[in-house]
């Protein structure tokens, strides 16, 4: 078995960090050695003290090496509508997103567009993502395909919609619990795929729809499940026209089962406090979405707020709504949204949000997001020099902490030297690069 020594500067987390001083929550090597075999980390430890003798020896110093990035709410099927002008989210959704996702009925064109959604993700060094197909079955081939042709560890469901939607893009009750099961079978735990039942919100899926997800999540309790959750008022209002009779939004995914430790909401920036109890309660993950958030002016995520009340978060890109799919340009805005909130997020607990903090959401802690021995050898590789502005500012930069905001501030896919996928490049074997 072969065995490959990556060499430069490592940076792991252990857990939350509680500020930039607090050294105990990760690991960082000044000279790191990560020995990978099979796909996965073996050793890690100082370049110094490593054991080299018959491995392969990748120098990327001074370069730092963590873990990939981990993006937990994508919409790969609004990868070519990114930056679509519109005043608000359901004038968004009907003016341009349920256009969009119709052309994935069309052959081949789900193919094409996972290679390019892919390549991006690579590109901006995230490894694993969680993603919303379309109504049609044929996104969700296409996307766990093009997943288990890279390596890549991916969670992915078709989206279930039966009302308030164009017909072209409607399914039924009965269908969608028929493709969805039919799809989960298919694609759970096939390479290094994972499934989520995907009602996409409550306002395209009648009564009749969720309990078919509910049935779903009974029967499959290895899935994960995803929806939206409280991101705009008119939509709230509308979901509670709908559903008169549950106590507020989060009450109509509580009503019909769907809640719980697998279960990610995207948004969660509108919710009372019975509703963060019920997060709480049943350990659902309310994801950050901070430049979609923003884009569609829906309003400004509370993230102590959530965490006091002891729910579990994460962060993500939300694109089409979103409008990078790099992490680093969402942990920049996200720091922004925080700063309006009054919240400060030091550049440690940013990094270990898109790492392993978005890696214990989905309760992949053990496998993914770590740098560590027995997880996959899943790497981004960054530059803090990748870019004339970049150099100007690192010349003063006298910190990690500081490297790291200026990573998260001006960096982009530019800072991406390279990427590992189960211990595989996956960057510079792109083409076109």
């Amino acid at each position: 078995m072969s065995r490959t020594i990556l060499r430069g500067r490592v940076l792991s987390f252990h857990r939350v960090p509680e500020g930039p001083d607090d050294a105990a929550s990760y690991l960082y090597l000044e000279d790191g050695a990560v020995s990978i075999e099979d796909g996965k980390v073996v050793a890690v430890g100082d370049f110094a003290a490593t054991e080299r003798q018959g491995a392969e020896i990748i120098d990327h110093r001074p370069h730092l090496i963590l873990p990939g990035f981990i993006d937990l709410h994508v919409h790969y099927v609004q990868s070519q509508m990114m930056a679509a002008y519109a005043g608000s989210l359901l004038e968004w959704l009907n003016t341009y997103t349920f256009i969009e996702e119709q052309k994935f009925s069309q052959q081949g064109h789900a193919d094409a567009v996972a290679v390019d959604f892919y390549d991006a993700l690579i590109r901006h060094g995230t490894t694993t993502a969680v993603a919303y197909c379309s109504s049609h079955p044929r996104s969700v081939d296409a996307f766990f395909a093009e997943a288990q042709r890279r390596n890549m560890l991916m969670i992915g469901g078709k989206v279930m919609m039966d009302r308030n939607a164009p017909e072209g893009l409607c399914d039924t009750a009965q269908s969608s619990y028929d493709d969805s099961k039919a799809l989960l079978e298919k694609w759970h735990g096939v390479g290094r795929g994972l499934y989520a039942i995907s009602p996409r919100f409550a306002i395209t899926s009648t009564p009749a729809q969720m309990e078919a997800a509910q049935a779903l999540v009974a029967e499959h309790k290895q899935a994960y499940v995803q929806t939206h959750l409280s991101e705009n008022d008119a939509e709230i209002s509308y979901s509670m026209e709908l559903y008169p009779g549950s106590a507020d939004y989060t009450g109509i995914y509580e009503d019909f089962g769907l809640l719980g430790p697998k279960t990610l909401l995207g948004h969660c920036i509108h919710l009372n406090h019975r509703e963060a109890g019920v997060l709480a309660d049943t350990g659902a993950v309310a994801v950050f979405c901070p430049t979609s958030n923003l884009f569609l002016g829906s309003g400004l995520f509370d993230r102590e707020r959530l965490i006091k009340h002891g729910v579990r978060t994460g962060i993500a890109t939300d694109i089409g709504g979103g409008t990078s799919v790099s992490m680093l340009r969402t942990l920049d805005e996200g720091y922004k949204v925080l700063q309006l909130r009054g919240q400060r997020l030091n550049p440690f607990a940013s990094f270990h949000m898109a790492t392993r903090g978005n890696a214990q959401a989905l309760g992949l802690e053990e496998t993914i997001g770590s740098i560590a021995p027995g997880c996959a050898a899943d790497f981004v590789v960054l530059d803090a020099y990748a870019t004339p502005t970049m150099r100007m500012r690192q010349a003063t930069v006298s910190s990690l902490a500081e490297e790291l905001f200026l990573l998260q501030t001006l960096g982009d896919d530019r800072s991406v030297v390279e990427v590992y996928v189960a211990g595989a490049r996956a960057k510079s074997t792109l083409g076109g690069l």
